[in-house]
């Protein structure tokens, strides 16, 4: 079974960086694509960001410019550097990462960002 185990969070003031990783763990798998998504409590989780299969990137509008996704097959690892962090960011962000060996996707269980005013 694939685990993701995410790394990368926690508090930052605001106007600050973090980058934030998601490994699978286990052998090397290569990662077709990657989804980015974060939840405030009793909100609906939001998509952040998504690299495709062909290296496309989508952001949501609210972090444009400011949030950067990629992933490193040959580490098994997708990331998201943050910049110009808001308190708005604030949030538990959770990886998803499609798997092309296994033919399917597997959620990361979140990790804490604060971003502090």
């Amino acid at each position: 079974q694939v685990q993701l185990v995410e790394s990368g969070g926690g508090l930052v003031q605001a106007g600050g960086s973090l980058r934030l990783s998601c490994a699978a763990s286990g052998r090397t798998f290569s990662i077709l694509a990657a989804d980015w998504h974060r939840q405030v409590p009793g909100q609906q989780r939001e998509l952040v960001a998504r690299i495709s299969s062909a290296g496309n990137t989508d952001y949501t509008d609210s972090v444009k410019g400011r949030f950067t996704i990629s992933r490193d097959n040959a580490k098994s690892t997708a990331y998201l550097e943050m910049n110009s962090l808001k308190p708005e960011d604030t949030a538990v962000y959770y990886c998803n990462l499609y798997i092309l060996s296994l033919g399917r996707s597997f959620w990361g269980r979140g990790i804490q960002v604060t971003v502090s005013s």
